[in-house]
């Protein structure tokens, strides 16, 4: 991370990587990306210290493909993994989450079913807030400060209860730069259908000044609804 609080920070998000394993719904398999392409973003970033790297739903290709490549390059990331999925086909157990955080890697929490945050009842805010987080701590063995919207939905009930919940940092999908320091921080995510040259124009350039005013007036609008 930048030295200057204030520095601007760019968060780069990926789901799977590589073939979806059986387990892994439909829906999920647009956010796979080839091992190809996730290496050559690594490679680009390589030198880049405002850029950082983060991982959510806890695919077993964190441990089996993205643990490595990072820790190769000397980098480091966040895993975001869904407790509620732990040792689920297709997805990281308790043993590969504590290989994570061993590795020295952070990790936050994704919730516990991957459903949106927003109009939760009391039990669904406990077992999504609370509960989850409390599974992830068992693994890891290590306070769980951070969470990762699912879904990327969030309004201002969402933000204030993960703020009474202790969460110190807040992940969410809004595809804008983000500032080192702040509580909430959005990220761009790596799809299926993007290559070298997709992220290299629509993630690592920085976007004119309209297209930053136009991102950051809907995220205001999604965080005050």
């Amino acid at each position: 991370m930048p030295d200057d609080q204030n520095a601007e920070l760019l968060h780069i998000c990926f789901h799977g990587i590589g073939t979806p394993r059986p387990g892994v719904r439909a829906a999920d398999e647009g956010y796979f990306v080839g091992k190809d392409l996730f290496l050559a973003v690594l490679d680009e970033v390589l030198d880049m210290r405002h850029v950082e790297l983060s991982f959510d739903d806890g695919y077993a290709s964190d441990v089996e493909t993205a643990l490595p490549a990072v820790t190769e390059r000397g980098l480091s990331a966040r895993f975001f993994p869904v407790a509620g999925h732990l040792g689920r086909p297709g997805y990281l157990d308790a043993g590969a989450v504590r290989e994570l955080a061993s590795a020295g890697m952070t990790v936050g929490s994704h919730g516990m079913r991957h459903r949106s945050w927003r109009r939760m009842g009391p039990r669904e805010q406990r077992e999504e807030l609370v509960e989850a987080r409390r599974v992830l701590e068992a693994a890891v063995g290590a306070p769980i400060n951070s969470a990762a919207c699912p879904l990327g939905a969030y309004d201002r009930r969402v933000l204030a209860s993960l703020r009474e919940h202790g969460y110190v940092t807040v992940f969410t999908s809004d595809r804008r730069r983000g500032c080192a320091g702040a509580w909430l921080q959005p990220r761009y995510s790596v799809r299926r259908d993007d290559t070298i040259h997709t992220v290299r124009g629509g993630i690592l350039t920085r976007p004119r000044f309209a297209e930053r005013i136009r991102a950051a007036a809907a995220a205001r609008v999604k965080a005050w609804r």
